[in-house]
């Protein structure tokens, strides 16, 4: 998987200076672009596309410093529609403006190109079981907040809020499936994975109980979910799980990432400070 992917990495570089399709990069890794995007997201970092605009920025910068090219030209040369586009782009990453730049000889920063290699250490297993479920319904409340990477998400801290504590006993009361007990779940998340697209998010249970007026209700098709479980100090020990599932265990088992809810179940020790945690993440198989 990983040899697949770094010859993606190298039509990525063929490329930088033309037009580039997520689809064909899936298509070379031999996986769904919906799965390309996951696990170069958790193997690089940062999302597809800002991996990209970072390294054509950064060939864009050695060529403002070179001096050969009109600013216009390299602009257009590496996908910028105008020069007020691209003076934007740069100036993002590189701190200062491609005209003032090419004036006084400025550092510049630079995306170096990547490749990705596996490094098995063997100092820890994971405990997963695959469960496919039929059609079943999510019973709470959703919003549409932004992504965040890291740290908390106060929007979706702030909807929690909003639902009220005798509302979720209410709800804990209505869960008669797995995931068991009040669950989040994350659905119509862009494909970009760039911090702040929106995406919708759950606070409720699974039932199949009658939908309470004061609840709406997420329908989930049938479907394959890889269920990951994990304990230790809150969040760290989620955190890192969530990194290795996508940088171990898919590049080492005959699944890919899916669309579809990624739901979590957490049950907290009395202080928070440590956690059991449950993932379920919508997989697909794979062929050998």
């Amino acid at each position: 998987m990983l040899e697949r992917l770094n010859h993606a990495l190298d039509h990525i570089e063929e490329r930088l200076d033309g037009d580039l399709d997520p689809a064909e990069l899936a298509r070379i890794a031999l996986t769904s672009e919906y799965h390309f995007r996951r696990l170069f997201s958790a193997l690089a970092g940062m999302p597809l596309s800002e991996y990209v605009r970072r390294r054509r920025l950064t060939l864009a910068g050695a060529e403002v410093l070179a001096g050969e090219r009109m600013l216009l030209e390299i602009a257009v040369r590496y996908g910028y529609g105008s020069g007020e586009a691209f003076a934007r782009a740069f100036r993002a990453v590189h701190g200062t403006g491609p005209g003032e730049a090419r004036r006084t000889g400025a550092a510049l920063h630079a995306q170096p190109r990547m490749s990705f290699r596996l490094v098995v250490e063997g100092k820890s297993s994971m405990r997963y079981r695959v469960v496919e479920k039929e059609a079943f319904r999510i019973i709470g409340r959703g919003a549409r907040v932004p992504l965040v990477h890291e740290g908390e998400n106060p929007a979706i801290a702030a909807h929690i809020r909003s639902i009220g504590q005798e509302a979720l006993a209410r709800l804990a009361g209505l869960s008669d499936g797995e995931p068991a007990g009040v669950v989040s779940a994350v659905t119509h998340l862009s494909e970009s994975r760039e911090e702040g697209t929106e995406l919708d998010y759950w606070h409720g249970v699974v039932s199949g109980a009658e939908v309470p007026e004061e609840f709406g209700a997420l329908d989930v098709p049938a479907g394959t979910w890889a269920v990951f479980d994990n304990e230790g100090p809150y969040p760290q020990a989620l955190q890192y799980l969530w990194r290795d599932v996508f940088t171990q265990w898919f590049p080492s088992n005959p699944y890919a990432s899916r669309p579809g809810p990624e739901m979590l179940a957490v049950r907290p020790s009395e202080d928070w400070t440590t956690a059991r945690a449950e993932p379920w993440i919508p997989v697909e198989r794979t062929a050998v």
